[in-house]
């Protein structure tokens, strides 16, 4: 398990399972997830001192960030509706 806040396996806990399967047989599903990957990443460095930036470069990536959950996060709902 990553070290790192915001993963989606943290953020969704009680899916990892659905979001695994999902990463696997959804190609658009796992393109959000490497996006989102991603942005968290970046803003974790930034959080971290690792790298520098902007405080407006940081608010667009938190922004970015969140829109993604907005997107994810009804895929992994109907996908937990559909293991029920």
């Amino acid at each position: 398990m990553s070290h790192t806040p915001h993963e989606l396996a943290a953020e969704f806990p009680q899916d990892a399972a659905a979001i695994h399967a999902l990463k696997m047989n959804d190609p658009h599903f796992a393109k959000l997830a490497d996006a989102y990957h991603e942005v968290n990443r970046a803003i974790h460095r930034i959080e971290s001192g690792i790298e520098a930036a902007s405080d407006e470069r940081t608010e667009n990536l938190k922004k970015k960030r969140l829109a993604l959950l907005d997107e994810i996060s009804p895929i992994i709902a109907k996908a937990r509706a559909a293991q029920v």
